[in-house]
C-alpha cells in the first residue's frame, strides 16, 4: 500500500512539474527581399546551431532566398542543408513571398503555397511541411481547407512580435480546432484569451517573451503547457531569443511547433472555433495614394494572368496551342512578389537598391502584365487555323467574344469597326446567320457598333458585320431610344431598361435618386438625412472641418445615349479641387459602374487630425470616416453587410466599423465587394471596388468606400498626395442576399470583361468547353500541366448537393486532386453525343481540384 502511494505521489510531482514547464518556440522570418543579410546569415545560423544544440528554430524564409545563398555562400548553405533534416529546424511558412493573405485572391494563396513549396524543396527534397506559422499576420478564413489539402496537420495563430498591421482576435486555451469556412479543421496553438496586447507597446502580444506575467496568466487560464513564440527578424543579429543554457527566460524550453503540438501539448480538443474573417483585425495605411496604387496594380494583374491561362487553355483545345510553362511561371513570380506583406506595409521602404517597395511592385506588375497580355494575344491568333480559307469579304467583318466564366453571359458589347463606313448602314449575325438588333455611332472618322452578345460559359461566340444591303429594313430595337433628359437647371435624368437616375447638380452631382426598375420599382437612393448617395466627403484637418463635393454645383455631359449604353459625365469640385465621375450603364446589365478621378492642386491633409505619433496607440489614420469617402446612404431597413474574403463571404457582426487605436481595431477590408441587406426585407446594394481597401459603415453613418488618406504613418513617412486620385468601383440593387443575387457572379463579370478580336475571315460557331451553369460553381482557375488540363472550382453559391459540370472536349479521364497534384478520387464520367458530363458535390465555400486528361 504504501508503495502505491508513493507512485502515486511521483506521479502527481512529475504531472505537477510538467504542467509548470513553459515552451519557446524561436525562428526567424524575411527573406532575400525582406530582410536577409546573405554574406553572413546563412552561416550565422548554422554556427548558432551548432553552439546550442538544444536549440530549436522554426524558419519563414522567402524560398527564393536559397537561390542567392547557394550561389553567393556555398559553404555556409551546404552545411545548413545537412542540418535542415535534423530535429533542430522547422519550415513553417512556404508561401513564395509572404503574403498576409485577407487582401488578394484565394486562387493567387494557392499559387503562393505551389510556387513556394516547389522552390524550397529544389534546395531541401526532405523538408516537410507540417505546421503553418508566421511572424506576421499572414492569415485568412479559408486557409484550413487550403492548409489540409497542402498536407499541413497543423496551424498556429499567434504572432507575437510583429501585430503593426493586425493581429487575430484572442481566443480558447492551449488548442483549438480552427473550423474554416467550407467546415475543415485543423489543430491549431490560438493567440490565447488571456494572451493579451503588450502595455505600452503597438507591435506585441504578451507571448513574445515568455514573461513571469504572461506565463502566469496562462496558467491561471488553466492552460497546462504554455508557449511563447517570436520569429526574429532574419536581419537581426541575435542567436536564441531569450537566452540559452541555464539563462534561458522561465527555464522555457526551444522547441519546434511539430514537436510541441505533436509531444507536449495536451494533443487533442472539444474547442471547435468557427473562425470568421472578422477574427482577423487588420489595419494598413488604406487610402493612402501609394497603398491604393499598389492594390490596383496587384487586382489587375490577378485578372489579367487568371484570364491568359484560361485563355491559353481554350486555344489548346481549338487549335493545339500551348504556351510556354517558363513565361507563365515568371508571370505568377512577379505578381507574387508584388503581393510580398512589405509591399503593403512599409511600401516607401528602399528595396534591394532599386527603389522604393512601390516602384518595384509596379515593374513587377507590369511584367506579369506583359506576359499575361502577350499570351491572351497569342491565344486569340492561334484559336483558329484559317490557312487555306478564302478571302475575307471587304463587305465583311468578324467578331469573336471570349468568356473565361463558367456562367453563360448575355450583355452589351462594342466594336469599333474597320469596314469603310461612309454613307454605310451595318447589320450584325449571329453565328447561326440570324440578323440581331444593333445601334452604330460615329467615333472620330470610324463607326462604333453596340449589339447584345450572348457567349456560353467558358466559351465564345462569333458574330459576323456586314453593310446593309439597300432598302433593307432595320431590325427592331436597333433605332436610337434616349431616355436622358434634363428637368431643369438642378436636375438631369439618365434612364435605361434596368434604372431612373436623377443627378442633383446643384449639390455637387450626387444622385437624389435611383430608380430600380427590374426590382418593382424600388427606390435605393435614401431622401432624409445629411449624406447624399455617391457624394464625395472627408475632414481635411489642415482647414479643421469637413468638405464635401456637394457643396460646389456640378456639370454634366452626355458621352454617350443609346439603347445598350448610357454614359455620363460629372464635374465637380470638392474643397476647390476638381473631380470627375464617369457613369455608366448598360442595357440589360444590373451593375452601374463608376470611374472617378480627383485632379488634386496639391497635397492637401485628409483624415482625423494631423499624425504626429506615428508609433502612438493612438492613430489618425484608424478611423475612415475622416478620410475621403465615397458614400451610399441606402434607403434600406435595418441592413447587415456581407462582406466577401479569399474563398469565403463573412456576414458582419459588427455594430460599425469605427475605431482609432492600434488595440481596438476592427475588421473593415472590402476584397471585391460588399453587400448592404436587408435584414427584415428583401433588398440590398452591393458595392464593388477595384482594389483591396476598406469601407466605413455604422448606425449613424452610411456606407463608405474609402478613397483617400494623406498624413502620417506607419514608420513615420509622410502618406502625400502625390497625383490625381484615380479609381474604379460600381454598385448593384437588387433583391434578396447577395448569393440568391449572384453578386459574386456579377463581381466576376466585372474582373474578367469578354475578350474580343476581329478578323477579315471567322468560322460561325459558338462552343462553350466548360459549363458550370446552376451550379453555384465559380471556375477559380483553367490551366495546362503536363499536358492535362488542370480545372479549380469554388462553391461561392451552390447548396452542397451533387451538381453536374459539364465539358465540351475529348476527356479519357477526371481525378480530383490534392493541392500538392495528389489524386484523392477518380470521378465518373458520362459521355454522350461528343460531350462528358461529371456529377460532383462540395461544401459551401469549398474548393475542389480536378485534373482533366484528354484523349
Amino acid at each position: 500500500m504504501n508503495q502505491f502511494y508513493i507512485i502515486l505521489l511521483a506521479v502527481f510531482f512529475y504531472s505537477n512539474v510538467r504542467a509548470q514547464q513553459a515552451y519557446f518556440v524561436d525562428g526567424y522570418h524575411g527573406g532575400i527581399y525582406g530582410h536577409y543579410p546573405v554574406k553572413w546569415k546563412t552561416q550565422f545560423i548554422v554556427d548558432q546551431l551548432s553552439m546550442h544544440p538544444d536549440w530549436r528554430i522554426c524558419l519563414e524564409i522567402e524560398p527564393e532566398t536559397w537561390d542567392t545563398v547557394y550561389v553567393q555562400t556555398p559553404e555556409a548553405y551546404q552545411q545548413f542543408k545537412k542540418l535542415v533534416a535534423s530535429r533542430q529546424v522547422e519550415f513553417t511558412n512556404p508561401t513564395y513571398a509572404q503574403p498576409y493573405c485577407y487582401n488578394i485572391s484565394g486562387e493567387s494563396i494557392i499559387r503562393q503555397f505551389q510556387y513556394g513549396i516547389t522552390k524550397t524543396n529544389a534546395h531541401f527534397p526532405e523538408v516537410d511541411f507540417v505546421t503553418y506559422s508566421v511572424e506576421e499576420p499572414c492569415f485568412t478564413s479559408c486557409l484550413p481547407q487550403i492548409l489540409k489539402q497542402f498536407g499541413f496537420k497543423y496551424a498556429v495563430l499567434k504572432c507575437p512580435n510583429t501585430c503593426w498591421g493586425g493581429y487575430t482576435a484572442a481566443y480558447g486555451g492551449e488548442l483549438v480546432n480552427w473550423i474554416g469556412t467550407d467546415g475543415t479543421s485543423i489543430l491549431t496553438v490560438p493567440r490565447y484569451a488571456c494572451e493579451r496586447l503588450e502595455k505600452n507597446s503597438t507591435w506585441q502580444t504578451t507571448a513574445w517573451g515568455n514573461s513571469e506575467a504572461y506565463l502566469t496568466a496562462c496558467r491561471e487560464a488553466g492552460i497546462k503547457h504554455p508557449v511563447g513564440m517570436c520569429f526574429q527578424d532574419a536581419g537581426w543579429k541575435n542567436g536564441p531569443w531569450i537566452g540559452s543554457g541555464k539563462n534561458t527566460k522561465n527555464n522555457s524550453i526551444y522547441i519546434r511547433w511539430r514537436d510541441y503540438i505533436e509531444n507536449i501539448s495536451i494533443g487533442k480538443t472539444d474547442d471547435d472555433w468557427h473562425f470568421s474573417q472578422e477574427d482577423i483585425h487588420v489595419n494598413l495605411m488604406w487610402g493612402s495614394q501609394v497603398l491604393q496604387r499598389i492594390a490596383q496594380e496587384v487586382r489587375t494583374s490577378e485578372n489579367r494572368i487568371i484570364m491568359a491561362e484560361k485563355m491559353s487553355v481554350m486555344a489548346h483545345l481549338k487549335n493545339g496551342y500551348t504556351c510556354l510553362k517558363a513565361d507563365m511561371d515568371e508571370a505568377w513570380r512577379t505578381l507574387m512578389m508584388a503581393q510580398h506583406h512589405d509591399s503593403w506595409i512599409v511600401p516607401y521602404n528602399g528595396l534591394n537598391r532599386q527603389g522604393t517597395w512601390a516602384d518595384q511592385i509596379k515593374r513587377w506588375t507590369d511584367d506579369t502584365n506583359r506576359i499575361s497580355d502577350r499570351i491572351i494575344e497569342t491565344s486569340i491568333q492561334n484559336f483558329d487555323d484559317l490557312s487555306g480559307s478564302q478571302q475575307g469579304d471587304i463587305n465583311q467583318q468578324w467578331v469573336r467574344l471570349f468568356n473565361t466564366l463558367g456562367v453563360e453571359r448575355k450583355e452589351p458589347v462594342s466594336v469599333l469597326l474597320s469596314l469603310e463606313s461612309e454613307n454605310s448602314d451595318f447589320v450584325i449575325c449571329d453565328w447561326k446567320g440570324k440578323e440581331i438588333a444593333c445601334f452604330v455611332e460615329s467615333e472620330g472618322e470610324k463607326k462604333r457598333l453596340f449589339f447584345e452578345a450572348e457567349i456560353p460559359p467558358f466559351g465564345y461566340s462569333t458574330y459576323c458585320i456586314k453593310k446593309k444591303e439597300v432598302g433593307k429594313k432595320i431590325v427592331a430595337g436597333s433605332e436610337k431610344v434616349s431616355e436622358s433628359k434634363k428637368v431643369n437647371e438642378q436636375e438631369y435624368v439618365i434612364e435605361n431598361d434596368m434604372y431612373k437616375v436623377v443627378f442633383d447638380l446643384s449639390k455637387g452631382g450626387v444622385i437624389k435618386s435611383l430608380i430600380a426598375k427590374k426590382e418593382g420599382n424600388k427606390e435605393f437612393a435614401r431622401k432624409t438625412g445629411e449624406y447624399f448617395l455617391g457624394e464625395l466627403r472627408g475632414f481635411f484637418y489642415e482647414e479643421g472641418k469637413f468638405r464635401s463635393s456637394t457643396e460646389a454645383p456640378a456639370r454634366l455631359t452626355i458621352l454617350r445615349d443609346n439603347i445598350y449604353e448610357k454614359k455620363v459625365k460629372i464635374e465637380g469640385e470638392i474643397a476647390a479641387h476638381p473631380f470627375t465621375q464617369l457613369i455608366t450603364l448598360s442595357k440589360g446589365v444590373k451593375r452601374i459602374d463608376f470611374e472617378l478621378t480627383v485632379d488634386w492642386k496639391k497635397n492637401v491633409g485628409i483624415g482625423e487630425y494631423k499624425e504626429n505619433h506615428w508609433s502612438g496607440n493612438r492613430r489618425a489614420f484608424c478611423d475612415d470616416r475622416f478620410k475621403l469617402n465615397v458614400l451610399f446612404p441606402a434607403d434600406l431597413r435595418s441592413p447587415r453587410i456581407y462582406k466577401n474574403a479569399p474563398f469565403d463571404v463573412c456576414e458582419s457582426t459588427l455594430d460599425n466599423t469605427f475605431f482609432n487605436s492600434w488595440d481596438q481595431i476592427k475588421h473593415n477590408i472590402i476584397l471585391n465587394w460588399v453587400d448592404l441587406a436587408e435584414q427584415k426585407g428583401d433588398y440590398a446594394l452591393a458595392l464593388f471596388s477595384d482594389h483591396t481597401t476598406s469601407y466605413s459603415y455604422g448606425e449613424d453613418f452610411p456606407l463608405g468606400l474609402t478613397a483617400q488618406y494623406s498624413g502620417g504613418g506607419l514608420w513615420g513617412p509622410d502618406y502625400k498626395i502625390t497625383g490625381p486620385l484615380k479609381m474604379k468601383y460600381a454598385i448593384m440593387p437588387h433583391r434578396g442576399k447577395w448569393d440568391k443575387a449572384s453578386v459574386a457572379n456579377s463581381s466576376d463579370c466585372w474582373n474578367e470583361p469578354l475578350l474580343s478580336s476581329c478578323y477579315s475571315v471567322a468560322k460561325p460557331e459558338s462552343k462553350s468547353f466548360i459549363n458550370l451553369q446552376n451550379t453555384g460553381y465559380q471556375v477559380s482557375a483553367v490551366y495546362l500541366e503536363n499536358g492535362k488540363i488542370v480545372l479549380r472550382l469554388f462553391n461561392s453559391e451552390g447548396n452542397g448537393k451533387l451538381q453536374k459540370v459539364t465539358f465540351d472536349m475529348p476527356l479519357s479521364s477526371v481525378e480530383e486532386v490534392d493541392l500538392n497534384g495528389k489524386c484523392v478520387e477518380k470521378k465518373n464520367i458520362k459521355t454522350r453525343a461528343g460531350k462528358s458530363d461529371m456529377m460532383i458535390s462540395m461544401p459551401r465555400f469549398g474548393v475542389r481540384t480536378f485534373v482533366l486528361s484528354l484523349i
